[in-house]
C-alpha cells in the first residue's frame, strides 16, 4: 500500500544521510521506494538487495523497464546491474531502510508508535493493546503475523514485520490520516535483516524467549542477541519486560534504555497480578502497576500465558495514556488474536479449539490450559514445518506426547521436505500407541481426532492457527484448520 501524498527524496540529500558518493545527477528525485521490481512505479528508487537464493539486483532491468529511475544496492549488485543507473553503498538493506524512512518524513516517530517482540504472544499482545486503544478512542494503526490495520482498514499480511520499504509506507499511510499510535510485531528476522533501520519507537515491549528459529540464528545466544538489539537507545525510548521468563529477567536487568518489569506472582515487579481466579467464562483478576495503580476486572481468556500476555498490553496502554479505570471496563471486551486459542463451535459436544502453538514451550502451555478447564480428555492434533528449525522437531513431539491424553502426529507446512521424514524426527524417542496415532495428511488426522472426541473433552488442533494455506512441495494449497476442523465436526454429528 502506497501512501496518498507526494514524498520525495533526492540524490544529494541520499548521498549525505548515507555518506555516499555516485555519480548520479544530485538533483534527481525519487518519489517512492520499493524492493520489489513488480511493485515499481514511474519515480521510483529500487532497492536491489542481496538474498539467500538469488539477488535483487537480477530484476534491476525489470524495474527499470517500469519507470525506476535508479538502483540502490550493494558492489555485488552493482556488477549484476552494470550499465544502469545505481548508488552503491556496502550495507544496502541499512541503506534502504533509512532512505525508506526519510523519504516518507520518519513516519513511525510521528505517532506513538509500540513494538512487541518475544517467541510466543507478540500477536497476541498487538491485538489486545490495539483494541483496547481503539475502543478507548484512539485511532490506532496494527503491523503484524496475520493483519495490518490502518484505523478500521484492514489489509492481510505477509510476514510478521515488513521489509523496511513496505513498512514505511503502511506508517506513512497511518500518518497521513492522523493516526495517534501503531502498534506494531518486530520479528528477529527483522532485527537481523534491519527492517527496522530508521525506526525509532516510543515503547518497546518483551513478551519471553523460547526455542525457535535457530535454522536462522545458529543458537540461542545469537537469537535472544538480535531480539535485544532493539532495546536500544537507536530503536526505543522505553521498554516494558516480563521477568518471568529468563531471559527476560536478563534483558531487564542489562537493558540500556529505562525499563519496567511485569510478573505474573512477583509483587517486587512494577506490574504484577494480586489475584487470579479461573471462572467459567473466563478469568477474574486484580493487578497492581505503576504508582500503586490498582486494575480490577475480568477477561474471557484462559491460560498463564494469555495472563502475561493482557498484563503487557495493560501496562503499555497505561503508559500510553489510557485511564486505567477505563481500562477494567474495556477488558472484558477484548478478545485473542485469530487463530489463538480460536473456539470452533458447530454445536457439539466438547470443546474444540485452533492455536498457533509451534514451539515446544508454546505447545506445552497451550496443553497444560486446556488440561486446567477440560474435565475430560486433552486430544492434540500437531505437526511441524519442513526448511525450518529442525532441532525443535522431537522437542514438540515430546510436549505434545507428554501433555495430551492423546496425540496425533500429523504434517504442519512440509515445503520441500518429506512429510513422512519430518514425522519420524518429531516421535523419534517416542512410542505412539493407539488411540494416539501418526497420520501424514492433516485433514484425516484432524477427522481423526474428531472421531475420538467424546463429551467434557477438550479438542486442540495446533501449529498453523490463522493460517489459510498448506505449502506443499512448492505449492500453496487452501488449507484452514478452523474451516476443516468445522467441517470434520459437521461430518461426525
Amino acid at each position: 500500500m502506497r501512501p496518498l501524498l507526494e514524498y520525495s527524496i533526492s540524490v544529494e540529500l541520499i548521498s549525505h544521510l548515507l555518506s555516499v558518493e555516485t555519480t548520479l545527477d544530485p538533483q534527481l528525485t525519487f518519489t517512492g521506494v520499493t524492493s520489489d521490481d513488480r511493485n515499481v512505479i514511474a519515480g521510483d528508487l529500487f532497492l536491489a538487495y542481496p538474498g539467500k537464493n538469488s539477488h535483487g539486483a537480477e530484476f534491476a532491468q525489470s524495474a527499470i523497464s517500469r519507470g525506476a529511475r535508479a538502483i540502490l544496492t550493494d558492489p555485488r549488485g552493482a556488477e549484476i546491474a552494470q550499465g544502469l543507473p545505481v548508488i552503491v553503498i556496502a550495507s544496502a538493506r541499512i541503506a534502504g531502510a533509512l532512505v525508506s524512512s526519510h523519504l516518507y518524513g520518519k513516519p513511525i516517530q510521528e505517532m506513538q508508535s509500540i513494538a512487541i517482540t518475544g517467541t510466543n504472544g507478540k500477536t497476541t499482545v498487538s491485538t489486545l493493546l490495539y483494541q483496547l486503544l481503539q475502543l478507548a478512542g484512539r485511532e490506532t494503526g496494527l503491523i503484524g503475523t496475520v493483519e495490518t490495520r490502518i484505523g478500521r482498514q484492514r489489509l492481510e499480511s505477509s510476514r510478521t514485520t515488513p521489509e523496511a520499504d513496505d513498512l514505511q509506507a503502511l506508517a506513512a499511510s497511518m500518518s497521513e490520516q492522523h493516526l495517534r499510535h501503531l502498534v506494531m510485531e518486530v520479528s528477529s528476522h527483522a532485527m537481523v535483516m534491519n527492517r527496522i533501520h530508521g525506526s525509532h519507537f516510543a515503547i518497546a515491549g518483551f513478551t519471553n524467549l523460547t526455542q525457535d528459529h535457530l535454522d536462522f540464528h545458529g543458537n540461542m545466544e545469537e537469537y535472544f542477541a538480535a531480539k535485544s538489539s532493539l532495546f536500544s537507545l537507536e530503536f526505543a525510548d522505553q521498554a516494558f519486560i516480563n521477568i518471568d521468563d529468563p531471559y527476560g529477567l536478563r534483558l531487564f536487568t542489562n537493558c540500556q534504555i529505562p525499563a519496567t518489569s511485569l510478573s505474573q506472582s512477583n509483587p517486587q515487579a512494577t506490574w504484577h497480578y494480586t489475584s487470579i481466579t479461573p471462572t467459567a467464562r473466563g478469568t477474574d483478576f486484580s493487578l497492581r502497576g505503576s504508582g500503586g495503580i490498582l486494575i480490577e476486572s475480568s477477561t474471557p481468556l484462559r491460560g498463564s500465558f494469555n495472563l502475561d500476555n493482557l498484563l503487557l498490553a495493560l501496562a503499555i496502554a497505561t503508559e500510553c495514556g489510557i485511564d486505567p479505570l477505563d481500562s477494567a471496563a474495556l477488558t472484558p471486551k477484548l478478545y485473542g488474536a485469530p487463530g489463538r486459542m480460536e473456539v470452533v463451535d458447530r454445536g457439539q459436544s466438547f470443546n474444540a479449539l485452533v492455536d498457533y502453538a509451534h514451539t515446544p514451550d508454546a505447545v506445552r502451555s497451550v496443553l497444560a490450559t486446556a488440561a486446567a478447564f477440560t474435565s475430560g480428555r486433552v486430544i492434540a492434533v500437531l505437526g511441524c514445518g519442513g526448511d525450518r528449525d529442525s532441532s525443535k522437531r522431537p522437542l514438540m513431539g515430546k510436549a505434545l506426547h507428554e501433555g495430551a491424553a492423546i496425540a496425533v502426529f500429523t504434517s504442519d507446512n512440509p515445503r520441500s521436505e518429506n512429510p513422512m521424514e519430518i514425522l519420524k524426527e518429531m516421535t523419534s524417542g517416542i512410542s505412539v500407541s493407539e488411540p494416539s496415532a501418526v497420520i501424514s495428511d492433516r485433514a484425516a488426522a484432524i477427522a481423526h481426532a474428531v472421531s475420538l472426541s467424546l463429551p467434557g473433552d477438550t479438542l486442540l488442533i495446533l501449529g498453523k492457527g490463522h493460517e489459510v494455506g498448506q505449502e506443499v512441495a512448492g505449492q500453496t494449497i487452501d488449507f484452514d484448520d478452523r474451516v476443516v476442523l468445522a467441517a470434520a465436526i459437521e461430518a461426525q454429528s
